[in-house]
């Protein structure tokens, strides 16, 4: 396992924590749509982009079950008509009576997100969207970057078969400030903390490596824009199976605004591939990488 130069241990979730005892309501004009309160916020790290990482969870308004990989909107009542949509978010975990969720702030929106006291209303609906394929027999390789860890806890407690995954974890705040520690408690993981100029070509060499083994096996990743580029492309050099969920920012989550569309490979009667566009929330967030052209898709080293 790959540590950082602290050699810090994992802790996930931290101990110390704002928590309330507020009860949800389901809102009665859409299935799928709840009125419900923030339960705690933990501060996992305040030193990252923006202001850091935190763990949401909120009273869960009677969500039985989810697949790995499928997302939750959540618009605080406080955003009134600024900002005006809601935000989307893994789901991390599922409980009878909390639903949580692992976000890094990046703008307004997910700073405001941050800063609610538990008890703040929330609008949320889902689960949205599909889910990372599950295969038991096949030897399963997960590639995550970032907050791109949120999914993959619930889909290592989920795997029949853990002795067949393995996990490698690229990320810049300490480790710690991510529930990896669960992940390699159950399954084969390591770890990589970029820290420095040229860490970044190790990291990209590592996944090079590990993507070549999987060959024949399955590998699914999450993670930011460039990070997914260079998986396609590895993948697409050893001819690897993959499959990659999309953080396109969304807008309303169910396929109404347009708002998140990636490009999709559609059939034509060229010889050239034909592409369409296709809303990343109801066809994804997970596609088979072969399958779409990611904006900005070149060689990225």
């Amino acid at each position: 396992m790959l540590r950082d130069s602290k050699g810090a241990e994992p802790l996930w979730p931290p101990e110390a924590c704002i928590t309330t005892t507020v009860a949800a309501t389901p809102v009665a004009a859409l299935a799928g749509c709840f009125d419900t309160v923030l339960v705690r916020r933990v501060a996992l790290s305040r030193s990252g982009p923006g202001c850091g990482l935190w763990r949401l969870d909120i009273a869960n308004p009677g969500v039985e079950s989810f697949a790995p990989g499928q997302f939750m909107m959540l618009r605080p009542r406080a955003f009134a008509l600024d900002p005006l949509w809601g935000r989307p978010f893994s789901i991390y975990a599922l409980a009878p009576k909390t639903i949580s969720f692992f976000i890094q702030v990046a703008g307004r929106g997910t700073a405001a997100l941050a800063g609610l006291e538990p008890g703040a209303p929330l609008t949320v609906w889902g689960p949205l969207g599909n889910a990372f394929a599950l295969e038991p027999d096949v030897r399963t390789l997960i590639l995550a970057g970032g907050v791109g860890l949120a999914p993959f806890p619930a889909y290592v407690k989920k795997h029949p078969a853990p002795s067949r995954l393995s996990v490698l974890f690229g990320h810049r705040p300490p480790v710690a400030a991510y529930p990896f520690k669960e992940i390699a408690a159950a399954v084969n993981a390591e770890h990589f903390r970029e820290c420095k100029p040229g860490d970044i070509e190790t990291f990209i060499a590592l996944l090079d490596e590990r993507i070549r083994d999987y060959r024949g096996g399955l590998i699914l990743a999450c993670g930011p824009q460039p990070f997914l580029l260079t998986v396609k492309r590895l993948a697409r050099k050893h001819n690897a199976r993959l499959q990659i969920s999309l953080e396109n920012r969304m807008a309303c989550g169910v396929g109404a605004c347009l708002g998140c569309v990636t490009k999709m490979a559609v059939a034509g009667d060229s010889p050239e591939p034909a592409f369409a566009n296709v809303q990343v929330c109801t066809k994804g967030p997970v596609f088979w990488a072969d399958q779409i052209r990611l904006e900005g898709e070149e060689p990225w080293t």
